[in-house]
This record gives C-alpha cells, structure tokens and sequence, in this order.
C-alpha cells in the first residue's frame, strides 16, 4: 500500500523525484522522507553543526557546548574534532597515513576513528584508575569509621537530636556504600566480540553503492546478522520551543542509518505539526494525553512498525553515530534497550550547573557499574529498545510519571537484559530555572518512592537477581538522601533552644570533627576528582532541596498524582511560586542565628551548634539570592513582552490512547537552510503574538 493511501498527507511538498535505487530503499523504510537531502550550500545543516547550536529564551541560536559538563568551555579550551578522520572537502584523509593508502576505503568502513576509540577508553576507563579505586576505598574506609563512631553507645546524647542524626546519617552511609560498591563493580566493557563483529558488519557496501546512498549516511540500509532492520526515532514533544525542536528533528533525521523520524506531539501544535512537515518528519497528534510521555510513545507504537525503536525528548541533540554505537548490540537476543548518558550543554546558570553536575557522577561511574548486575535502566531518553522486548512487558509503563526507571524493572523482572555505555551521543538541556528544577526533582523522586513503598525490589515476589534487588533499592532509597537535611538542619537549633546535644559531652569537637571529615571531605575528594574542581552548585543544591522530597514521599503515601511538565516547557513562573517553605526555613534559621549569637556573647564561648547554624543559614541565603536574580531576570523578560509558549495543558476531550484517528504529516523538506527556518518561524511567532494583542487590546 502506496504511502497516500494509509496516512493523511498535508504540508509543503516538492516534485523533485529521487533516483529510483533511493526511492526503493524509503518504500523499504515504508517513509519517503527519512531525512533531508544530501548536504548542499543551500541545504538544512548537518548534525556537526546542529550539534553547537541552542536555542536562547529570545529566539536565537547561541552555540552549545558538545562535550557535556565535563569539558570546560571557552577560548582556552577548544573543541577537538569529532571524527579527525573523516576527509575533508576535496576528499583528502586527515590521518598522517592517509596518503599512502592506495584506494581510499568506503564510507561504511570509516566510522570509528582512533579518536573515537580514545574518546570510549577514556570515558570508560577513568572510574577503574588506580588512584580512583584508592579513593573509593578511603571512602568506604572513611564511611565504616564514622558509622562505627555515631553508633558507639558511650558517644550517645539526648534522645530526640541524637535519633535525627543516627537516620540521617544511615541513609547516607547506606546511599555512600551500595553506591562505591557499583563504582567499584564498573570494569565490565559491554562491548564484546559479537558487537564488533555486528558493527563492522552494520552496512552493507554494495547495496549502498547500489542505491546510489554512498554519500548519504541517513540512508544506508542497517542489518544484523545479515537481517535488515528497522529502526523508528520517537521524538517526544510537549511544549518546548520551536528552535529547540527544530535542532533535534533535523539532528535526527541526519542520523547514520536508514530511519523513520517521527515527532509525537502531545503539546497538539499546529506549529510544531508545520515544523515537521518543513523538515521531513512524520507528525503523529493524540487528542488525549493519557498516560502523559508514556502513553504519548505507547500510542505512536501502535503505527510505528520497526524492530527497533529510539526515543530523545525534545531538547536532546543526537549525534550523527548515535544508532551506530547503539544499535549492534542487539545482536544479543536478550538485551532490551541501550541506554546512553543524559549530558548538558546549557550548563549556564545556579540552576542548570547544580543539575547537570548532580548527574555526572551518576552517568559516569553508577550507571556502567550497573551492567555488572545486569541492572542498568533507562532514563527515558537518548535510549533505543527493542520492540518485542517492550511489547512484552505490555508497552511503556503508564501507572507512573518515571516510566523510564519502571519499564527497565518491569523488563528486568521479565528476564531482559540491559546495557549502558558511558558514551555522549546527545547534547541536552539541564533545568535553567527553580521551577524546571523542582517539577524535575519531584517527577524523578516521586519515581523513586514508588518503587520503594509499592513494588519493594526486596520483596521476595519479585523476579530479581540479588543483585538486581540491590541496586533497584539504591535507586528506590536515593531520593531519601534529599530529606537527611532537613533532619541535620533541625540538629543546632534543638541545642540552641532546648540544650539537647546529639552527642556525649565528653566528645571534644576535635574528636568529633575528626570522624565527621573521615567520612565528608573525602567525599568531596572524590567528587573533585570525579568533577574536575569542587562544584558547590551541587552542594547548594542538595542542602536546599529537601522541600521537595518531603512532597514527593508525602503524594507517594496519600495517593496524589503528580503531574507531567516538559524541561523548559513554558515561560517560567517567578522561582518564590516554589520556594515558600525555604524562605520560612531561612528565617527561622536565622532569628536562631540571632539568639544563638547573642547567648554565646553572653556565655564568652563560641559552640559548634552556632557555627552549624550560620552555615545552614548562610547556604540558604545564598540560594535565595539567586532565585532573587532569577526572578529579576522574569520580570524583566516579561516587561520585554516576550510572547509566552502555548500552553501543553490546555483541556482536550477525553478519548482512549490508541482510539483516536492519527493525523499524521508526511512532506519533503523545502530547500531552507537551518538559518532560514529558524528566522521563518521566529518571525511567524511574532506575528501570531502582534495578531493575540491587537485582539486583546
């Protein structure tokens, strides 16, 4: 069936008619308009330059950072090339033996660089240096004698201070060991002869000569084990902004591989269903939006058809070899999905770099010691699955906001295997502003305390390996870390006003600083080392968030929903909207700050609870100035007249999640350049905005 015949066809199209080898490879693909046409002066740009390119809250295109928060940016550290090896306009190599080469090899056959390799060895190999696993293990050294020290019943004080630290503490000591036990686990390479094997063999050169593809990547035909394969690229969309969508679906339409490319809308925008259509996309509404993400992807499987299928959110870039370092590993007919690291490259505000760092150590080293267990799971982006594998498990889970952490469990329990490979292969966006940050955090640990108080990866019904129920209950456990200082901050005022002490009297602050810093400066050692420099954003962060935790395990206990919100979706409210409770706590901090003062002025002696006391108050000063700044900075944006973005949660009919008629859009991309769809869509954003304010006014 002709492609006219089975979906709706609207948009701009063209008459230009592909050579009949190409167009037999996209009726193959069962989609005319996988990806642009071949890179030309007037043609959209290719993922190399997409890549250093991000969307400004004004419209404009600011480059973005490609290697994540790990490489610093600026003049004094330039980016090296991507691939040094590939040939250069005139069709020279760049390697220093190139030229002696007798016939220069196909393009299939130039994809993994020794660069490439070196840029794997070192982001694989770090976490197992020598000086690491010696860090890790003074740690570990550091954790055991603090614990021993809070629980030797002869440094016991008073009840109440006493029992907030010792829950506190064990959260963080349980946190702090299961986690340097998977750092230590993490040697594991998942890359194993049969994935080379697969990868050498990922296309077929003489049917991309054939096809006459040989000069466009995005459509070389993929098999494994000699099958052709199928991949569809889902890109989930609820509101972001028109440039931000634009860079991904051009990025991913360019991928290495033949491919569908579908945007799947729940945002339901006619601009967004434009933007598709100008690029080359396939366009897939709902008229519901249950299920949230989950259900946005469950409902484009039901006419997605391939073997394989990738997912990125909406602001996440994909690199031109993303499908290329996924993809052979499912030569292995257990493995489930692949999962590759979320890295930022909006790593520009308080906000943006407390996030994005918080995340490193994770994607870095927790996330590839889980391959050890066989309990990597996905993060619901920059992650391919295979379709049997989800399809068995009953599609996406949709009973919870974090479906990525619950279908891995649900894939886990099923006997599925998993992979992560600690490699970039898209660029994000972290949260800029509180209200990103808090709608974020409370999604992800309302997650977490699901999995822990409904479906308790200990319980003996659960079809887990030991291992397995370790690492799922760090996972579930993690978020109760976020609540352990509102505990320690409620510590120094206990002393200042009620005289209880955690700990014995006869415990001099010498000997008590002593263990204390056995077990925190060396975490911060080894968060220095494993960040490069000390990242007191991070710090901030985890100090000031507990507020949002509490919510979260409180919704988890009674029931309540919470609800979905894009990353940057929408104009930011003003960061106070989500920051009541630690403005009272700054206050009540710090009028204890005062009495505290004021009685050791009195006494001629200065206590560790005074001190404790204007750290917390002075950490929540800090935070509170910069959401001072941020609002400041909406203020003013919004007496700019910035247009708002159209809200996602406008009130649809309720209708069934795969019932709905599709409308999906199918066209050949117009012959614009990046630039010039950008400027096109700026400017018809600014004329629907003039259109709303004449009618307004």
């Amino acid at each position: 069936m002709s492609r006219t015949m089975r979906v709706r066809v609207s948009g701009a199209t063209t008459s230009e008619t592909p050579p009949p080898a190409a167009a037999a490879l996209r009726d193959r693909l069962d989609d005319p308009t996988v990806a642009p046409p071949p890179r030309s002066p007037g043609a959209p740009l290719s993922p190399r330059g997409l890549r250093h390119l991000a969307p400004a809250s004004d419209g404009r295109v600011e480059p973005r950072h490609p290697l994540g928060p790990d490489h610093p940016v600026g003049p004094d550290h330039p980016v090296e090339p991507e691939h040094p090896t590939e040939p250069d306009r005139a069709g020279r190599g760049t390697e220093p033996d190139r030229a002696a080469r007798a016939e220069p090899p196909h393009p299939a056959k130039r994809l993994t660089s020794d660069h490439h390799a070196s840029v794997v060895s070192r982001t694989e190999g770090r976490a197992h240096s020598p000086f690491m696993v010696l860090l890790v293990l003074a740690c570990t050294m550091g954790i055991l004698l603090y614990g021993q020290f809070l629980l030797n019943p002869a440094n016991r004080g008073d009840l109440l201070p006493y029992a907030a630290v010792i829950v506190a503490e064990a959260v963080l000591v349980l946190q702090a060991l299961l986690s340097m036990w998977t750092i230590l686990s993490g040697g594991q390479n998942p890359r194993d002869f049969d994935f080379h094997s697969t990868q050498d063999g990922l296309y077929d050169q003489q049917a991309i000569d054939r096809l006459g593809v040989r000069d466009q990547p995005h459509l070389w035909p993929m098999a494994i084990g000699g099958r052709p394969v199928v991949v569809d690229v889902l890109i989930t969309v609820y509101g972001e902004d028109l440039a931000k969508i634009a860079l991904t679906v051009q990025a991913a339409l360019s991928m290495q591989g033949a491919h569908r490319t579908w945007v799947l809308d729940d945002g339901r925008s006619d601009e967004v269903r434009e933007l598709a259509a100008t690029l080359g996309a396939r366009y897939v509404r709902r008229l519901s939006g249950n299920g949230a993400k989950a259900g946005n992807v469950n409902h484009a499987l039901t006419v997605a058809k391939g073997d394989y299928f990738a997912i990125f959110d909406a602001d996440f870039v994909p690199k031109p070899l993303f499908l290329h370092e996924t993809v052979p590993f499912f030569v292995d007919d257990k493995v489930a999905f692949v999962q590759t690291p979320q890295s930022y490259g909006n790593l520009v505000s308080l906000v943006s770099r407390g996030a994005g760092y918080m995340q490193a150590v994770f994607y870095r080293f927790i996330q590839p010691g889980r391959n050890r267990f066989n309990a990597a799971f996905c993060v619901g982006t920059n992650v391919v699955f295979r379709r049997t594998a989800v399809d068995s498990v009953g599609g996406i889970d949709t009973d919870s906001k974090s479906e990525d952490v619950w279908t891995s469990l649900h894939l886990h329990e099923a006997g599925w295997r998993s992979i992560y490979i600690p490699l970039t292969l898209a660029i994000g966006d972290a949260p800029e502003t509180i209200e990103a940050y808090s709608k974020q955090q409370l999604r992800w640990a309302t997650g977490g305390f699901e999995i822990l108080l409904r479906h308790n990866p200990l319980s003996p019904r659960r079809n887990l390996t030991m291992d397995q129920r370790f690492q799922y209950t760090l996972t579930a456990t993690h978020y109760l870390t976020g609540i352990a200082p509102l505990l320690l901050i409620m510590v120094p005022p206990m002393e200042i006003f009620f005289d209880l002490r955690p700990m014995n009297l006869h415990i001099s602050v010498l000997q008590w600083l002593l263990f204390y810093c056995g077990f925190y400066l060396l975490q911060i050692a080894l968060a220095f080392f494993t960040l490069g420099s000390f990242r007191w954003e991070v710090l901030m962060l985890a100090s000031v968030s507990f507020p949002i935790y509490v919510k979260a395990l409180w919704n988890v206990l009674c029931g309540k929903d919470t609800a979905w919100h894009a990353t940057g979706g929408r104009t930011a409210s003003s960061p106070f909207d989500f920051l009541i409770p630690q403005v009272l706590f700054w206050v009540f901090l710090s009028l204890t700050s005062l009495v505290a003062i004021w009685r050791d002025y009195d006494n001629r002696v200065l206590t560790l609870a005074t001190v404790w006391n204007l750290i917390n108050t002075a950490v929540l000063t800090a935070f509170l100035i910069a959401a001072l700044k941020e609002a400041r900075v909406i203020r003013r944006a919004a007496r700019r007249g910035v247009p708002a973005r159209p809200s996602p949660n406008d009130p649809v009919p309720s209708a069934p999640v795969v019932a709905p008629p599709l409308r999906t859009t199918v066209a050949r991309p117009a012959p614009r350049t990046q630039e010039e769809i950008l400027v096109v869509m700026s400017e018809e954003s600014a004329a629907r905005a003039s259109g709303r304010r004449a009618v307004l006014s």
